[in-house]
């Protein structure tokens, strides 16, 4: 086998991220933040269009710590690809957000819907009509550190309970509010969802369906939706509910039973719910014997339901909890947000620093999505198994890693590929598009 002599060139720029001109052309073509950024007032030093730009290109990279900036700040191409005039020091850019957390928030937060609007990107509904919207609390280990808001969380270490909603079938992200690990699911909710719905809105004129977990099973919530015309399915939390007496109950209404296996039986139960149209769906399951065949002393009764407003002929009981059941997709977009983004500890001590990252997140996480389901699912994609989504991870891979050389000549900037590089025909079908 022969060996390789290493070498570093002087002159040529090359770069192993060349997916970094999508990032900056995306966001400068179709987000309004260098305008905005200017309402943040600073008498001197680096613009802040420049940190967001920095900061967002690390994150699309999955590097959230401050200290990747270092590399980046004296990258030619990482400037040139981000549109950067002035490069921020790692000391300097976790300065200048610890101070400007609260503006920069929802600066970032209006850039991430305005991108998703220009992008037109498509929406996906269910068999029934609606586009979901799945909102959930999803945990952050921050053991072992003294940031400020780090808790005790349900999942039993420290860390953060950020609360995220995501819009139709591909998952676009309209928010990911940071918030301490301790902090109730439902507490400040209806102000989450006094944010989200108007975003929702312009996006997709399609009849809305909001999914949610037990923790948001509450008579306000349910009044909530009720009064802004939008459809609901929130899992049941029976609480100190007599299993027996909804054997009973099943008993007397007539309920057919089905035995799904010996020594263990099931049936559907529906009954109107606070006095309106809507509805509640019991799951009651009697067990004789465990799955062995051991029998048991007396019947184990567990009880699962479904509060829900779609009405019985829009969809019957299997098919409301099949749709409940795919809210559980929206698992896999959290950890796309804790491990692809490597966001999983943040990098701060100040709890509104750490939300600002989730701010950042969320724009790098829709742009990301966007690409990937703009460019990686048809036929100029790089080979891959058929998908209707790609994990952010893929579109790194993919698009994001793509080694290029950065040409200058004729006064122009050139980004020269591999001749067998796998991703160019998508780089350039989504770049040509902006």
């Amino acid at each position: 086998m022969r060996t390789f002599k290493l070498e570093q060139s002087k002159t040529e720029i090359i770069t192993p991220h060349g997916g970094l001109a999508l990032v900056g052309h995306s966001v400068n073509r179709m987000t309004s933040l260098a305008k905005t950024s200017r309402t943040i007032v600073k008498r001197h030093g680096i613009a802040n269009i420049d940190l967001i730009r920095t900061y967002l290109g690390l994150i699309c990279l999955g590097k959230s710590d401050f200290e990747a900036v270092e590399h980046a700040r004296h990258d030619p191409f990482f400037k040139a690809a981000m549109g950067i005039k002035q490069s921020p020091s790692s000391a300097r850019l976790r300065q200048r957000f610890d101070e400007d957390a609260r503006a920069l928030i929802p600066l970032l937060d209006e850039a991430s819907v305005e991108f998703l609007c220009k992008a037109s990107v498509p929406v996906g509904t269910l068999a029934t009509g609606h586009a979901p919207l799945d909102i959930d609390v999803f945990p952050m280990d921050n053991s072992n550190t003294k940031k400020e808001g780090v808790a005790y969380t349900y999942k039993g270490h420290d860390g953060y309970a950020p609360i995220a909603a995501y819009l139709g079938t591909e998952g676009w992200c309209l928010g990911c509010e940071l918030r301490p690990g301790n902090q109730h699911a439902n507490k400040a909710f209806i102000h989450t969802l006094d944010r989200v719905l108007p975003r929702v809105r312009q996006l997709t004129d399609a009849p809305l369906l909001v999914r949610l977990d037990s923790a948001h099973d509450a008579a306000e919530n349910r009044a909530y939706f009720r009064t802004h015309g939008v459809d609901y399915l929130i899992k049941w939390n029976p609480r100190s509910q007599d299993g027996l007496a909804w054997v009973d109950k099943a008993h007397a209404a007539g309920a057919l039973w089905c035995h799904t296996r010996p020594g263990k039986m099931e049936t559907l139960l529906s009954e109107r719910l606070d006095g309106t149209d809507d509805h509640l769906i019991v799951k009651v399951t009697v067990r004789h014997s465990d799955s062995t065949g051991q029998l048991f002393l007396e019947p184990e009764v567990s009880l699962e339901g479904w509060t829900t407003s779609l009405k019985p002929d829009a969809a019957d009981h299997a098919k409301v909890i099949a749709l409940y059941q795919d809210h559980a997709t929206s698992e896999q977009f959290h950890s796309e947000f804790k491990t692809d983004l490597d966001l999983e500890r943040l990098p701060s001590g100040k709890f509104d620093t750490n939300d600002l990252v989730m701010a950042f997140a969320v724009l790098g996480y829709n742009l990301l999505r966007w690409m990937g389901q703009r460019v990686l699912l048809g036929p100029d994609a790089p080979v891959r198994h058929p998908a209707k989504r790609r994990r952010l991870k893929t579109v790194m891979q993919e698009l994001m890693y793509m080694a290029c050389r950065l040409v200058s000549s004729g006064r122009r900037l050139y980004l020269r590929f591999g001749q067998h590089c796998p991703g160019f025909r998508a780089f350039g079908c989504i770049y040509e598009s902006i």
